[in-house]
């Protein structure tokens, strides 16, 4: 057993092999993680584009939705100024109508009291002369 425990302490490393080994396996993922961000970094930028991107077209959209409400918002104010103007139009027009046949009423009332009194003065007239 003695020989066998030689022969393993000749196979394990020393430590300036480990520290070695250590050196290296940092050397290793160091490489990796700039590899890693290298990539990251492309990969970032693109997304960042990306976005910069989207957020442009976001705009774009807003001021055209923007723009479409407010082209829609003067259509409606027109269509309420015609709609108000039309309303003015019919209540002048129906007051002038009401106007009209008030005096068409007066007139026809005039007319009428003036028969009634014609028919009055011809009976008082006809019974003057019946009384003589």
């Amino acid at each position: 057993m003695k020989g066998k425990t030689k022969d393993m302490a000749r196979k394990e490393p020393g430590f300036a092999e480990r520290l070695q080994t250590a050196t290296k396996a940092k050397q290793t993922q160091l490489e990796k993680i700039r590899a890693t961000a290298l990539a990251n970094d492309a990969q970032s930028a693109e997304r960042q584009a990306a976005r910069v991107e989207t957020a442009e077209a976001r705009k774009i959209r807003a001021a055209e939705h923007k723009n479409a409400n407010r082209v829609t918002a003067a259509l409606r104010d027109a269509q309420r100024a015609a709609e108000k103007a039309k309303q003015a139009q019919a209540a002048t027009e129906e007051k002038a109508r009401k106007d009209a046949e008030r005096a068409a009423q007066a007139e026809a009332d005039a007319a009428l009291k003036r028969d009634q009194k014609a028919a009055r003065d011809s009976k008082y007239a006809a019974r003057k002369v019946r009384q003589k």
